[in-house]
């Protein structure tokens, strides 16, 4: 497969698994049943952990050893500099989550829908970066990161993105949102990660020399959207069960797709 085809791919992958979730609101005629979106809240969750691990910090800390560094503090120091880096953009943007009434972020006078809105491109984020520092690697012919692996991390973002891309449209649409443009948030949402991966192939020369930095500073920007967002909304209220069991799958399925292709 042509670089150029390849790459163009590996964006655009995460970016159908959107907009096809975003689709079901011309499907679906009720709001998500809540048992279903905790179900896919976990999964999606379980999947961004194991891509964290598998995709991202293995890697990370095999290119490191590779290297002659100390195998293990590239992944460290980008690990928790992605966590901060979250965390500064989940106090400074605004955002409001599914479920809640509490704005979080600084104060503005954003309507609900497009707070919503914020609050899943803010999470986004991370997982265009993992994708683009994953394909530079790639790109680059680290052995830690072969073709399949990388196009494992894009296919895996795309399945927990096509309910991510139902669970903000579908509430949308209970809002009084017209179905046409809530489809058109949901894919709004999902345009940053081709941007993100986009924009992190594009610095590909210059992120080279601390690719395990960056690598596992995608993992911890990662991390802390599953653990900041996904797992608090997944087991809220009843039926908390079933978002654990839908961590479980996302995370066996993850690792298979990793370990298989990779």
């Amino acid at each position: 497969m042509p670089d150029t085809v390849g790459v163009l791919l590996g964006i655009f992958i995460p970016f159908l698994g959107t907009a096809l979730g975003a689709a079901m609101v011309f499907f679906l005629k009720k709001e998500m049943n809540g048992a279903l979106q905790k179900a896919l809240l976990g999964f999606a969750a379980g999947v961004m952990i194991a891509a964290s691990v598998w995709s991202l910090l293995i890697p990370a800390i095999d290119m490191a050893q590779a290297a002659g560094q100390v195998a293990w503090a590239p992944a460290v120091l980008g690990f928790l500099c992605g966590v901060g880096f979250l965390l500064i953009l989940d106090s400074v943007i605004p955002h409001l989550h599914l479920e809640s009434d509490c704005p979080e972020g600084k104060p503005c006078g954003l309507g609900k829908s497009l707070m919503l809105l914020l609050a899943v491109t803010l999470h986004n984020i991370p997982e265009g970066m993992a994708v683009g520092v994953v394909l530079a690697g790639m790109l680059a012919g680290h052995s830690a990161i072969t073709t399949a692996g990388a196009f494992a991390l894009a296919i895996g973002i795309a399945i927990q993105n096509f309910p991510e891309g139902a669970i903000i449209s579908m509430p949308l649409v209970g809002t009084g949102v017209s179905r046409r443009r809530a489809f058109g948030m949901g894919l709004l949402s999902g345009a940053v990660e081709p941007l993100g991966a986009a924009l992190t192939l594009a610095l590909t020369a210059v992120i080279e020399p601390v690719l395990p930095f960056i690598l596992a500073f995608a993992a911890g920007a990662m991390i802390y959207v599953v653990v900041e967002e996904l797992i608090p909304e997944a087991q809220s209220g009843a039926h908390s069960n079933i978002g654990t069991i839908g961590a479980a799958l996302g995370f066996a399925l993850m690792m298979v797709l990793d370990v298989a292709l990779g």
